[in-house]
C-alpha cells in the first residue's frame, strides 16, 4: 500500500491492529537496538538532533490522550509520524530521521513552504500503516503521533518502540489545531519558549489578515470536498474550521449539527443545499475541479448560484489549507485568503 495521501482530510478508518506475529519480530527488534544503544545513550547527539534545549525544559510532561507522557532528556533522534508532526519540528528547528507524507508531496514528503529545511532527507514512513520495523530500525529516542486516528492500537505498538507522544484528550481523528500541535512538539523537543514565541507570530498573522478582511466577521461558512465517492464537509474543531474561524467566519451551523466523531460527514446530492451558507469553499480530492464547478446541482446551491463560492484548482494551494502546519497556515494566510475575500467584496 502506498504511504502517501492526496491532498485531502486524513482517511476515518484507523490502522490494523498489529498481528501477534508482528508483536514478536517488534519486541525481538526493540530488545535487540536497546542493546546496541541509541544516540541518546552515548551521550552526544546526532547530526539530527533538534536544537539545543532550554534551560529547565527536562524532563519534559506532555499532556495526551493516553496520559501524561514524559521525555527525559533531550530527543536525539525524532520519528514524526502525524499529520503535519515533522513541519513541527522542522519549524522548531529540528530534524527528524522519519516522516510520514500524508499529503503525498514526494521528495522529503513536506509541503514548499517547509522546502530544503531538511539537512538529510527522512526516512519515509507509512501513514494510516506505518511500517513498525522501519520505524524500530531507526533507533527513535521520541515518536510523534499527535495529529492522527487516536487508535490504541496504533499507540501502543509505537510506544514499545520510544516514548510517544500522540493526539491530546478529544484530538482523535485528526482533531487538533496547529497551535496544540507545536505547543506538544515543542515541549517534548524542550523548546517550549521556542514554540510559543513561533504560536504568538502567527497568531498575529490571523489578526493582521482578520483586521484587513472586516466582511468576514460573522459570516457563514462551508469547507467541503468532493472526491469519487461523493460530497462532504468539515466540522468545527478541525484544520480547516480552526482557520477560517480565527479569520472571523463561523462554520456552517447546519454541517456542525450533524457532525459525529469523525472530522467530516458525507453529504448526498439529494442534500447538496446543506453546502450553502455565505462562502462556499470546495477541495477535489482525487478528481479534477471541473467535477465541482461544472455539476449542475453544485451549481444550484445557493451560495454557489449568487457567486459566493471557492472550489480550489491549485493543489498547492489546496494542499497549504489542507497541511494546517504553522509553516502552511502562514503560507495560506497570504495566498488563500483573497481568494475567500474576492467573492464577498
Amino acid at each position: 500500500m502506498s504511504s502517501r495521501r492526496n491532498p485531502s482530510a486524513p482517511p476515518a478508518h484507523r490502522s490494523r491492529p498489529a498481528s501477534a506475529a508482528l508483536w514478536a519480530v517488534l519486541t525481538a527488534l526493540v530488545v535487540g537496538l536497546t542493546a546496541c544503544g541509541t544516540a541518546s545513550d552515548s551521550g552526544s547527539a546526532s547530526p539530527e538532533a533538534p536544537p539545543g534545549a532550554e534551560d529547565g525544559a527536562f524532563p519534559a510532561t506532555v499532556a495526551t490522550k493516553f496520559g501524561d507522557i514524559t521525555v527525559k532528556q533531550r530527543p536525539a533522534r525524532v520519528v514524526a509520524l502525524g499529520w503535519g508532526d515533522a513541519e513541527a519540528v522542522l519549524s522548531l528547528g529540528g530534524q527528524p530521521v522519519g516522516a510520514s507524507d500524508w499529503l503525498a508531496f514526494g521528495g522529503d514528503g513536506v509541503g514548499p513552504w517547509a522546502k530544503g529545511l531538511y539537512k538529510k532527507s527522512p526516512r519515509m514512513i507509512g501513514t494510516l500503516e506505518p511500517e513498525f520495523e522501519k520505524i524500530a530500525a531507526l533507533k527513535p529516542d521520541l515518536i510523534l503521533d499527535t495529529k492522527s486516528s487516536g487508535d490504541r492500537t496504533r499507540y501502543d505498538t509505537l510506544s514499545k518502540i520510544a516514548p510517544t507522544v500522540g493526539v491530546p484528550k478529544g484530538g482523535d481523528q485528526y482533531k487538533i489545531s496547529w497551535r496544540e500541535q507545536t505547543e506538544m512538539v515543542a515541549t517534548a523537543l524542550g523548546v517550549p519558549r521556542k514554540g510559543k514565541a513561533l504560536i504568538a507570530e502567527t497568531e498575529k498573522k490571523f489578526r493582521d489578515s482578520a483586521a484587513a478582511h472586516p466582511e468576514f466577521k460573522n459570516k457563514t461558512i462551508t469547507l467541503g470536498s468532493r472526491t469519487s465517492e461523493g460530497f462532504g464537509a468539515y466540522v468545527h474543531g478541525t484544520g480547516r474550521v480552526d482557520f477560517v474561524e480565527r479569520l472571523g467566519f463561523r462554520n456552517n451551523p447546519e454541517v456542525d449539527a450533524k457532525a459525529g466523531a469523525s472530522f467530516s460527514i458525507g453529504v448526498s446530492r439529494e442534500d447538496l443545499d446543506l453546502l450553502d451558507a455565505d462562502l462556499t469553499v470546495m477541495t477535489p480530492i482525487g478528481i479534477p475541479a471541473a467535477k465541482i464547478s461544472d455539476d449542475p446541482l453544485y451549481r444550484a446551491v445557493p451560495s454557489v448560484k449568487a457567486g459566493r463560492s471557492v472550489v480550489f484548482d491549485d493543489e498547492t494551494l489546496s494542499a497549504a489549507f489542507s497541511t494546517d502546519s504553522v509553516f502552511s497556515v502562514a503560507y495560506a494566510l497570504e495566498k488563500v485568503v483573497p481568494l475567500f475575500a474576492e467573492p464577498l467584496t
